[in-house]
């Protein structure tokens, strides 16, 4: 006869399954949603992507950071725009980049410990038409996935005035890398803390 304690313990589950569940959820929350862009405008999709994925935003002439989803502001379409996106520990990933295509006003994004920024968000950045002419500051910041390829294509981020990049050990050819982008950028700031 099987004892009681053995009836009542769980099936063992597969390697990785928990795993798999948060990246598949990530993915969900990362889905971009042209009908909701084209009925409240991209910056009001783009604060609910991410916040949704757990990043702040911070909307032109207010010093507060927007962090819960339920209390995002409401007021006529396009009231309220996007100047500074922090996605610290987010799980913004590439399939919701496109959301920052109609962001105008966002000067400021700061990348830290995002698991799912890779090189090809980075490209993305750079190549979103209105990021090219808003964005100023840049930080990225414990991104485990970003090589020295995603660092030169920001690049074409033309009005890029500062850019911070700290324990990025993907980043081999750093004096390389950085030759590239101040070739590129003169006018860029560029401050490191890679070993």
């Amino acid at each position: 006869m099987m004892a009681l304690g053995t009836l009542l313990r769980k099936p063992p589950q597969p390697p990785g399954s928990c795993r798999a569940f948060w990246g598949w959820l990530n993915a969900v929350f990362n889905k971009v949603d042209h009908e909701r862009i084209r009925a409240v405008g991209p910056d009001r999709a783009a604060s609910e992507w991410l916040l949704r994925c757990g990043a702040l935003v911070r909307y032109q002439g207010s010093p507060k950071w927007q962090h819960d989803y339920n209390g995002l502001p409401t007021g006529p379409r396009g009231k309220y725009k996007i100047e500074a996106i922090n996605a610290t520990d987010s799980c913004i990933m590439y399939r919701g980049f496109e959301y920052l295509d109609g962001l105008e006003h966002v000067t400021d994004i700061k990348l830290e410990k995002c698991m799912y920024i890779q090189d090809q968000c980075l490209e993305r950045l750079s190549e979103t038409n209105n990021l090219q002419k808003s964005l100023q500051q840049l930080k990225i910041i414990s991104c485990g996935n970003v090589t020295d390829k995603g660092i030169i294509a920001l690049h074409k981020l033309t009005n890029l005035e500062y850019l911070y990049l700290s324990d990025l050990p993907g980043i081999k050819q750093k004096e390389t890398t950085c030759r590239v982008l101040q070739q590129a950028l003169p006018n860029l700031e560029l401050e490191l803390d890679l070993e």
